[in-house]
């Protein structure tokens, strides 16, 4: 083994690098910890329709996200082909929560349905913050609707 200082000096920066390249790798490689994952909630929601060309909405609705419960209220307003009246419960999904926050905000969404008397209800939203959420479900009432709509949902 060499005994020129610079040697050792060189030896010493290239242990020191790889280590660090290993340590940046481990890290990388590890899972997020939970509280910077992103999450899903689960959503229930009842909500009220009416309109005649521009269309408005308002109901409540939960999400359960990470083992508690957050009420909360919809409000929209639809531009389109919009008639009739229904009243509908939404099951579903939000994902892309990193905290509780960001459930609130601004949804849009483009879409459509009938309903005549009974029917079903989807929707695909996704807002500013980047949560998403899938619902689906009954609806009742009479509806023709080909609308774009935008939902504001706030937590109470």
């Amino acid at each position: 083994m060499p005994q020129n200082p610079e040697w050792r000096t060189a030896a010493r920066r290239f242990a020191f690098r790889l280590i660090a390249v290993l340590l940046l790798a481990i890290a990388l490689a590890a899972p997020a910890s939970p509280s910077f994952a992103q999450a899903a909630g689960q959503v229930r929601a009842r909500i009220v329709k009416a309109g005649l060309l521009l269309g408005g909405g308002a109901g409540r609705g939960v999400l359960i996200y990470r083992g508690k419960t957050y009420p909360f209220r919809i409000t929209g307003l639809s531009f389109g082909i919009t008639a009739g009246i229904t009243v509908g419960r939404l099951d579903g999904w939000a994902s892309d929560i990193r905290d509780v926050s960001d459930f609130a905000g601004t949804y849009s969404s483009v879409g459509g349905g009938f309903a005549l008397v009974g029917g079903v209800n989807g929707v695909h939203l996704r807002n500013e913050k980047g949560v998403t959420m899938i619902l689906q479900g009954p609806k009742a009432g009479l509806e023709l609707a080909a609308n774009i709509s935008q939902i504001t949902i706030s937590l109470r």
